[in-house]
């Protein structure tokens, strides 16, 4: 899936796991999306500051400097049209209503099917257009 300019669309996977951006990134890739990693909050703030910003953003609950739902709303402030989907191992009923509230396309919960997650980010960015 690509955008109307042939470049494709740009995802941000933020979660302090390799393993878990690896996995996104590998099924994201075959399904022709461009990705950015991130660890942390600080380098997710880079990324959304940078000159290509991500047109999506996958962004763990919890990271070494963030456990809160701050990040999501710093994101939401900034890109409010930007589809943004919570992964989570720590979802309380109080965390999903306010990262919904926020305005996050989506709650999932840790684990899930790498695939699922992938084809969700595809559902989101359609939604968005």
């Amino acid at each position: 899936m690509t955008p109307n300019n042939s470049h494709p669309f740009r995802v941000l996977i933020v979660d302090d796991e390799f393993l878990i951006r690896w996995a996104l990134r590998q099924a994201l890739e075959v399904m022709g999306y461009g990705v950015i990693e991130a660890a942390d909050a600080a380098s997710t703030r880079r990324a959304m500051a940078a000159a290509q910003p991500p047109d999506a953003v996958l962004l763990d609950y919890r990271l070494p400097d963030s456990n809160d739902l701050g990040l999501l709303s710093s994101i939401r402030r900034s890109r409010p049209e930007m589809p943004v989907i919570m992964m989570t191992a720590h979802g309380t009923p109080e965390m999903v209503k306010g990262a919904l509230d926020l305005g996050a396309y989506r709650i999932v919960s840790k684990p899930f099917e790498v695939q699922q997650v992938a084809e969700l980010v595809g559902e989101a960015l359609k939604a968005a257009r």
